[in-house]
């Protein structure tokens, strides 16, 4: 057996003598010559093999530090720093759920300590547009109902109602935050979603899908958060951009018409299945993840537009009439006063609707299911409707389009979380409450925040959305001017707004100056307690007005010497 310093003299000589000259140099037999060397040949290999591995990978990861170092792209954190050690949802991070259209989903700006209070009850919000409280953001939400009543309720607490919800997702980006929130160690989790699961963003019918494979979703979200694949997808969209065949103004239209128009999924149909499969999944992941942090979690039934909206896209589907035929046969029904009928016609009609932009029934089901499953509580919101609607069937009197509820449903569906809350006695821990529970909700009305402003705003966009396809099938919405009206100094500043000339904080602190110049210093005082109560940091009055004032959106001109001794007056009642 040759030594360690033979074989590596022997290594030394294979490339200038032969297998013969070097066995009879060392005296070895030429079988145990040809084994060094080969053995050697494959150590050498191997190690080749290894480099040519780390080679690219190396180049990788210092791609990836150099574009970090660079800040190239967006952030894709869960949570922002928003100062005074609070934390803010990433108002960027919707970018990571829409790759082909250049939409940035609208979030709130709830804010919560980034370190929990011992005193605090922290409650996180997951859901689409609805939840999030449109056409009525950031306020008219059901979520502020119940900070609002909570806060009332349980003074000494502090109460953290943190809405991450997001217009156009569907449940892949609600499964996608569980993590980061459970992370913040949350008290309670609501959800209200499941009519985006069609033509949200990665919904099996939208522009904004990689197909049904969950895996492959799940993997792509997961290399969203490295900014090689921001660098990939976005030269991928240049490049198919310059072959784009595509009209310029395709996407000057809403969100609905930009994500599925002709994507039309009939009932029982491949996708159509698909589409419930993805929601059961996702959902059932959501309250797995809960249940092994021991969150509980409390679900809501949908609610749509039943009676008032009749089905935009009616087709032939075997075994079925079609979706226009069902709807006349519902208002038949109603018009005779055969209400459970006209009531089951009504959804049919809904779940027969091609064009998947309201839950279809089996959504409500697999909630149902799931909440037996996993043992959490299921608000029936669709029965609550119902209730209190004339003819017991849900439309127009608490709907504004096809499925977004209006002020008095997101007030009835805050209620009726929070009495399920108060059932199963999920509520702060420190001290009980003062006000009796049959009060509680007519207190929270009257102290509810919300403005004439948000409600006109709300307004404007109900129309924006009802001008353009598919409520209109001939809209143009390049020129949206022509929609508004403006009667008011109100009118006006809601028309800036939804052109995103003003930002909301903007728009109600124009309001709030309006009424200042007017020497209305009540309905003033209202629109800065509103900035005050969105905006903490603010604290008072004073210091709201000297903020605004550093930013120079505020004329010192207008703060006459009557006008503070109004403002001291009104202040101090």
């Amino acid at each position: 057996m040759a030594s360690k310093e033979k074989i590596k003299q022997i290594l030394a000589d294979k490339e200038k003598l032969s297998i013969q000259q070097i066995s009879k140099k060392y005296n070895l037999p030429k079988k145990e010559v040809r084994l060094i060397i080969a053995s050697s040949d494959k150590n050498r290999q191997w190690w080749f093999y290894i480099i040519m591995f780390l080679i690219p990978v190396v180049f990788i990861i210092l791609l990836e530090v150099l574009l970090r170092a660079a800040s190239y792209g967006y952030n894709t954190s869960q949570w922002v720093d928003a100062a005074n050690d609070k934390y803010v949802i990433n108002p960027e991070l919707g970018r990571k759920y829409f790759n082909s259209i250049n939409f940035l989903p609208i979030t709130n700006e709830d804010l919560f300590d980034q370190q929990k209070n011992e005193n605090a009850f922290r409650i996180f919000v997951l859901g689409e547009s609805s939840a999030l409280g449109y056409p009525y953001m950031p306020l008219g939400s059901f979520p502020q109902y119940l900070r609002r009543r909570l806060e009332l309720v349980y003074p000494a607490a502090q109460i953290e109602v943190v809405n991450v919800s997001m217009t156009g997702v569907s449940s892949y980006t609600l499964l996608d935050l569980t993590a980061g929130i459970l992370d913040q160690k949350p008290d309670l989790i609501l959800i209200y979603a499941g009519h985006n699961e069609y033509y949200g963003a990665l919904g099996v019918g939208s522009k904004e899908s990689f197909g049904t494979s969950r895996t492959l979703i799940n993997l792509i979200l997961y290399l969203e958060n490295y900014k090689i694949t921001q660098l990939i997808r976005n030269w991928t969209n240049a490049i198919a951009g310059l072959f784009s065949s595509k009209n310029k103004n395709e996407s000057s239209g809403t969100l609905m018409s930009v994500m599925a128009k002709d994507q039309y999924i009939t009932i029982d149909s491949e996708k159509y299945n698909a589409g419930l499969s993805q929601f059961n999944e996702n959902i059932a992941d959501i309250l797995d993840m809960a249940k092994q942090k021991n969150v509980p979690v409390i679900m809501g039934t949908l609610v749509s537009n039943l009676k008032d909206q009749e089905p935009f896209i009616s087709v032939n589907t075997p075994g079925y009439k079609t979706a226009d035929q069902i709807y006349t046969e519902a208002e038949d029904a109603l018009s005779n006063n055969h209400l459970q009928k006209a009531d089951s016609l009504f959804k049919l009609a809904k779940d027969l609707d091609a064009l998947r932009f309201r839950a279809p029934e089996k959504i409500n089901q697999i909630i149902k299911v799931l909440g037996r499953k996993y043992n959490n509580e299921v608000v029936s919101i669709d029965s609550l409707f119902a209730a209190e609607s004339p003819e017991k069937i849900t439309g127009d009197n608490l709907i504004t389009d096809h499925l977004h509820p209006n002020l008095e449903g997101y007030l009835l569906i805050g209620k009726a979380y929070y009495e399920v809350m108060e059932r199963k006695g999920i509520l702060p821990e420190n001290g009980d409450p003062k006000i009796p529970f049959e009060k509680q909700d007519s207190l929270t009305r009257a102290n509810f925040m919300f403005t004439e402003l948000d409600s006109v705003i709300g307004g404007y966009l109900v129309a924006v959305l009802k001008n353009d396809w598919p409520f209109n099938k001939q809209a143009n919405n390049s020129d949206r001017g022509r929609i508004f009206n403006p009667e008011s100094f109100k009118d006006s500043i809601a028309v800036e707004y939804i052109e995103k000339k003003i930002s909301w904080s903007d728009a109600c602190l124009k309001a709030a100056t309006e009424y200042l110049k007017k020497d209305d210093i009540k309905n003033y005082l209202k629109y800065m307690n509103v900035l005050i109560y969105r905006y903490p940091f603010l604290k008072d009055i004073n210091t709201a007005v000297r903020y605004f004032y550093d930013q120079g959106k505020i004329n010192p001109s207008d703060y006459t010497q009557k006008r503070l001794e109004l403002i001291t007056s009104f202040s101090t009642k």
